[in-house]
């Protein structure tokens, strides 16, 4: 129970060491020293080629989930999810790269269904745990570090408003995969945006392509981020307000203190 609850309680941290840093690694340390060198380019020291920046990236969600297991002998999710998007984006990359820079043409379709591929698994994986032990809305949304979750489901029960109060949860969990699935339009449409009017036959396309990576990447925080922020705040109030008129609690009552 030990090992379950501090998995619970950072919920961030593995989407952060198993996600973001392994493609932010990517998209930083993916150009190909040579390369850089024919175009007239500086090489820096951290510009080590796409296969080494693949093993790099994969390092994080293997040694995570590795670190995960012995704690609690169970597999990591997101471990998983972060191997499988490192594979997608180190592999894309390596794909679409030719060897005289140029790129494959269809690069802003391929990047964009990568881009949208991760959030779309999120949202499915939300939605398909709520039938498993542990639904991904309690990791992230309605954990007992927030709810006093034991008195919302003693007074539940007292009231016999079971059915209820499971379909409570189901339309939050709905809301929080909708963000996902959201995140992964805007993704797509983000990624056609910046690499669509890309010259993939340009001699030094490949730099180009790096270039429009990593300005997606940057603008992907704030386009994205900010309007799934506020979808998610918006499904935490809404499941509070519903879990209030179900239990009679004030919010401050279902609510820990901080």
């Amino acid at each position: 129970m030990a090992a379950n609850k501090v998995h619970r309680e950072h919920p961030l941290a593995n989407i952060l060491v198993n996600v973001l840093i392994p493609v932010l690694a990517l998209s930083y340390l993916s150009k190909d020293p040579d390369f850089q060198r024919a175009i007239g380019k500086a090489v820096q020291p951290w510009h080590i080629g796409p296969v080494k920046a693949l093993i790099v990236a994969l390092a994080f969600p293997i040694a995570y989930g590795i670190h995960h297991f012995i704690k609690t002998r169970k597999t990591n999710f997101f471990s998983a999810l972060g191997m499988i998007s490192v594979l997608l984006t180190g592999g894309l990359t390596i794909f679409l790269w030719n060897q005289d820079g140029t790129i494959k043409s269809n690069a802003h379709i391929l990047f964009g269904l990568k881009e949208a591929s991760i959030p779309f698994i999120l949202g499915l994986a939300v939605i398909g745990s709520h039938y498993t032990p542990n639904p991904l809305l309690r990791t992230f949304l309605y954990s007992d570090s927030m709810f006093d979750i034991t008195k919302i489901e003693r007074l539940v029960e007292s009231k016999n408003s079971q059915a209820i109060y499971k379909k409570i949860l189901l339309n939050a969990t709905y809301l929080f995969a909708a963000s996902f699935f959201i995140s992964a339009i805007l993704n797509f449409g983000l990624a056609i945006y910046f690499l669509g009017d890309l010259d993939h036959t340009a001699s030094n396309a490949r730099e180009l392509y790096n270039e429009s990576v990593a300005k997606l990447t940057s603008w992907g925080f704030a386009v994205i981020g900010l309007p799934i922020l506020v979808f998610l705040f918006l499904t935490l109030r809404r499941l509070i307000s519903q879990l209030s008129k179900l239990t009679g609690l004030k919010e401050e009552e279902i609510m820990l203190p901080r």
